[in-house]
C-alpha cells in the first residue's frame, strides 16, 4: 500500500523537456523513484515490456503518437496508474476516449498544485486497487484449494467407497495429523488415485 514513506516508481513520457522538468520538480525524490523518462510511445512500449511502473504520466502529444492509445494500452494492462496530460481544447475528447479504461486526464495548462493533487489522487487510487487485486488473488487461491479438495473427495468416494462426509473428514484429519494443508493432502490423494 502506498503511504508517504512508500516508494513509487514512475514512467514519465514527454516530448517536451520543459514539461519533463516541471513534472520532475513536482515529484519528491523521497517518494517517487526511480523516475524514468522517455520521449516517444515506442520507447515507452519497449520499456514496459521489460519492467513495470506504479505510475505512468503521459504528456501529449508525443513525437510519434498523441498518447491516448498508449494510455489505454497501459491502463488495460492493469499494472500502472495512468495520468494523461492534454491541451485544454482537447480535454473533453481525450477524456471521453480514455476514462472508461481508468485513465485520469488533466487539461493543461493548469496550476502546479492541481498537477500534484492529481498525482496524489492517482497514487491513492492505485494503492486501493492493489488491495483489491491482492484480495482477488487470495480468493482465487482459496477457490483452487476447494477444487483440489473436492476432486480428492470424489476420488475417495469412487475408489475407496467412502461417503462424501467420510472423505471430507478423512482429508481434514490427515491434514491435522500430518501438519499439512488440506490441499497438500488432497494433491497426494489425487496422485495416488487419479488417472
Amino acid at each position: 500500500m502506498f503511504l508517504d514513506r512508500d516508494i513509487v516508481s514512475v514512467l514519465l513520457i514527454s516530448a517536451s523537456q520543459k514539461w519533463t522538468d516541471t513534472i520532475l520538480e513536482l515529484l519528491p525524490h523521497r517518494q517517487f523513484q526511480p523516475v524514468t523518462t522517455v520521449c516517444t510511445a515506442g520507447e515507452a512500449r519497449r520499456l514496459l515490456l521489460e519492467q513495470s511502473f506504479d505510475l505512468v504520466l503521459i504528456i501529449s502529444p508525443l513525437r510519434d503518437d498523441f498518447g491516448a492509445q498508449l494510455a489505454i494500452e497501459i491502463a488495460d494492462n492493469g499494472q500502472s496508474g495512468v495520468l494523461l496530460f492534454v491541451k485544454a481544447d482537447l480535454f473533453e475528447q481525450a477524456s471521453y476516449k480514455v476514462e472508461s479504461h481508468g485513465v485520469l486526464t488533466l487539461a493543461v495548462p493548469c496550476p502546479r498544485m492541481v498537477i500534484m493533487q492529481s498525482v496524489k489522487l492517482l497514487v491513492a487510487t492505485r494503492a486501493r486497487l492493489r488491495v483489491l487485486e491482492n484480495k482477488a488473488i487470495s480468493l482465487e487461491a482459496k477457490m483452487e484449494e476447494i477444487r483440489i479438495v473436492n476432486r480428492a473427495k470424489l476420488l475417495l468416494v469412487e475408489q475407496q467407497k467412502m461417503s462424501e462426509s467420510e472423505a471430507h473428514r478423512y482429508i481434514e484429519k490427515t491434514a491435522m495429523d500430518t501438519c499439512q494443508k488440506k490441499s497438500a493432502v488432497a494433491q497426494e490423494i489425487i496422485r495416488t488415485y487419479g488417472a
